[in-house]
């Protein structure tokens, strides 16, 4: 793995990733949103139109007509927004109305979207009453984005908050001050918690998830929002225990499990954590010295994940391929089920979580 802060990673992991992977089309898929959103900021960061183009000639083959191939609203389904935020992009890019068009379905889709009775999205139709901090990723930044584009006022911007608001409220576990992965209304889920309806553990993609959402909404949130300061709040209770958790800097597979036989540093997690916590720390949000240890634990991702493989490609290792609650394949939330799943290299919802977090060291100049 690599030794040192090495500069220019962005880059080099896009380029790398481009190469190996080609456009990303085969289906409407959150994890290609990931990549794109990582060369979106690459794009901004460098100016190299090339990651601009990258975004736009993938998107463009998924456009028919008014719809989008392989999408349908009726499954509401939050995975399906990710993709979203590459349309609102393009749109304030190009003007081409094609773009706001397709923006547009995925915001009927969240009028529509099933809810907890106190509003809550579900996480999709087929999970009733769930919701999975996974979901505030897919769907709070694209509808705070959208709704600002469209000036839909004051009470979308409150929704999208009501949103974030819920999802932390409710998977908090408040003797370790981590959140658990999911939380059922209902209590019919066998993992579900009799009482507190919330999954067994702190999942550490699903912390990192929300916690990426939650900064990229802080950051297009008005001033004068609100529940502004209450998403602050969160914000920095959640940075100020997930730096209690780091483990040599990066975060486990597990979170509430630190001391558990089989437990691993696992890469995707620590990304999307160092990327919130970067931003954060730039944005003013976080106190002083988070900055600094938001560096340091960067510099662990690449001693950790990062590698070259002998003709010079760059890859991110030690990433959990998916990881659930329910379903079809039964998923139970408990540790046993979370440390089994398949660990991958190469992983597209990896590797362009870490090219937003390189992205954002590489706006730090210290």
């Amino acid at each position: 793995m690599l030794k040192g802060d090495e500069k220019g990673l962005a880059r080099e992991m896009a380029d790398c990733l481009i190469r190996r992977e080609g456009l990303l089309t085969k289906r409407w898929s959150y994890d290609y949103g990931v990549v794109w959103r990582g060369m979106e900021q690459l794009y901004a960061l460098t100016g190299d139109k090339k990651y601009f183009r990258y975004i736009q000639d993938a998107m463009d083959t998924f456009l028919e007509g008014d719809g989008i191939r392989d999408y349908t609203l009726e499954s509401y389904n939050l995975d399906y927004i990710c993709d979203g935020r590459q349309l609102l992009f393009l749109y304030k890019k190009t003007g081409d109305e094609k773009y706001r068009r397709a923006a547009a379905l995925l915001r009927r889709q969240l009028a529509g979207q099933p809810r907890t009775s106190d509003g809550g999205f579900w996480h999709k139709k087929c999970y009733p009453y769930q919701m999975w901090l996974d979901g505030l990723h897919m769907a709070a930044p694209f509808y705070l984005e959208y709704a600002l584009m469209e000036g839909e006022g004051e009470e979308s911007v409150r929704d999208v908050c009501r949103q974030l608001i819920l999802a932390y409220t409710h998977t908090l576990d408040s003797q370790t001050g981590l959140n658990r992965h999911g939380w059922d209304e209902s209590r019919a889920q066998k993992w579900a918690d009799p009482q507190t309806g919330r999954a067994p553990h702190a999942w550490g993609r699903a912390v990192g998830w929300y916690m990426a959402a939650l900064v990229d909404c802080l950051e297009m949130l008005p001033d004068d929002a609100a529940d502004r300061e209450k998403l602050l709040e969160i914000f920095r209770d959640m940075a100020a225990v997930l730096r209690r958790e780091a483990r040599d800097g990066v975060w486990l597979q597990v979170l509430d499990c630190p001391d558990h036989l089989g437990n691993y540093p696992e890469s995707s997690a620590s990304c999307l954590i160092d990327y919130a916590l970067l931003k954060g720390a730039r944005l003013g949000l976080l106190p002083d010295g988070f900055g600094g240890f938001a560096r340091e634990s960067y510099s662990a991702i690449l001693r950790h994940f990062v590698g070259r493989m002998e003709d010079g490609t760059l890859f991110l290792a030690k990433c959990c391929q998916g990881a659930g609650l329910g379903g079809d394949r039964y998923r139970d939330g408990s540790f046993d089920y979370y440390i089994s799943e398949p660990v991958v290299s190469y992983d597209l919802k990896g590797t362009g979580a870490f090219i937003q977090a390189a992205c954002e060291r590489e706006r730090v100049k210290a």
